[in-house]
């Protein structure tokens, strides 16, 4: 192991210890060493750090970026035990994220993505069960995926209508109540898996064929493939899922159409916000408002909600 790879190892283990979350960073860092190492350098510098980070052709400036980022951090921890070390400035690329504008579904495409998981080939009969459940909740509750797979059987009260979500983005608990053709749909599913599997291997509410819990890589690419039947995203060919609407665009199609009901409703939406936030798991209301800006629809309702209250105002 050479004194790079050494250094990243220890970097990690100690960031690790401090509890940090180093998703996606560890494979960056390790892979930048084996780089460096096939490049003949010892230790870090600019050059090779920057091309490293646009080692592939066509990488997004936000791509190249935050691999920068991620070598700059463990370069400034470095330079102190090895002077011979470079640290790229913070300003050698210039990118901002934006985030993507939602793909908002329609009720019969929704229709089509449910009708067509039922259908996925399954020795056992469980997996098209498991798949059309998970994405009509996906659909009907705006949950992050991570947080559908990570529910356990103790976490569906359906008793009481809710759903508890425990291991949320931000490690923030809360409750989503259900409705009740909802909770019929997860009680059927669960007497139904439980048939097919007496003998749960996890404690998890959606399971595999196998007893395992679903994870939400196998959630992304079955959603992929079964979008790619239906015309919504191209085949699948490789181990690229391709572009096209993501599973994570149902959690918008949620928070829209919620905003858009309200709005024609003639419901505060801008008083209301902070309750749709609290719902989804927003940790600040900026973020649902984006919505509005992210979605002519409702900006245009917004901008007439406005001009109507601008006119009420001047007829007094």
């Amino acid at each position: 192991m050479s004194a790079l790879r050494r250094a990243v190892e220890e970097y990690l283990t100690l960031r690790q210890r401090l509890g940090a979350r180093l998703r996606g960073v560890a494979s960056g860092l390790r892979a930048f060493t084996r780089f460096a190492s096939h490049e003949g350098a010892s230790h870090v510098t600019i050059d090779v750090a920057l091309r490293w980070a646009t080692l592939s052709e066509g990488s997004h400036l936000v791509t190249v970026a935050s691999r920068l980022r991620m070598v700059r951090v463990f370069a400034q921890w470095r330079q102190a035990i090895d002077p011979r070390t470079e640290v790229p400035p913070a300003d050698l690329v210039h990118a901002r994220y934006r985030r993507k504008r939602p793909y908002l579904y329609s009720d019969e495409e929704v229709a089509r993505l449910i009708r067509a998981a039922r259908r996925l080939p399954s020795a056992g009969g469980l997996r098209g069960l498991t798949y059309a459940t998970l994405f009509g909740l996906l659909a009907v509750t705006g949950m992050r995926v991570s947080e559908v797979v990570a529910l356990d059987g103790a976490d569906i009260k359906l008793d009481d209508g809710v759903l508890v979500i425990r291991r949320s983005k931000f490690r923030k608990s809360r409750l989503v109540p259900v409705h009740a053709s909802t909770r019929k749909n997860l009680e059927d599913y669960a007497a139904n898996r439980d048939r097919l599997l007496p003998r749960l291997k996890a404690a998890a509410f959606f399971v595999s064929e196998k007893g395992t819990r679903i994870t939400h890589w196998a959630a992304r690419y079955t959603f992929a493939k079964v979008s790619g039947q239906i015309g919504l995203r191209p085949p699948i060919r490789g181990p690229r899922h391709g572009h096209g609407p993501r599973l994570h665009d149902l959690r918008h199609r949620f928070a829209v159409r919620t905003l858009v009901d309200w709005y024609r409703a003639g419901i505060d939406a801008e008083r209301a916000l902070p309750q749709l936030a609290t719902y989804l798991g927003h940790v600040h209301v900026n973020q649902t408002y984006w919505y509005l800006e992210a979605v002519p629809e409702l900006l245009e309702l917004a901008t007439q909600r406005l001009e109507d209250q601008a006119r009420k105002e001047t007829a007094r």
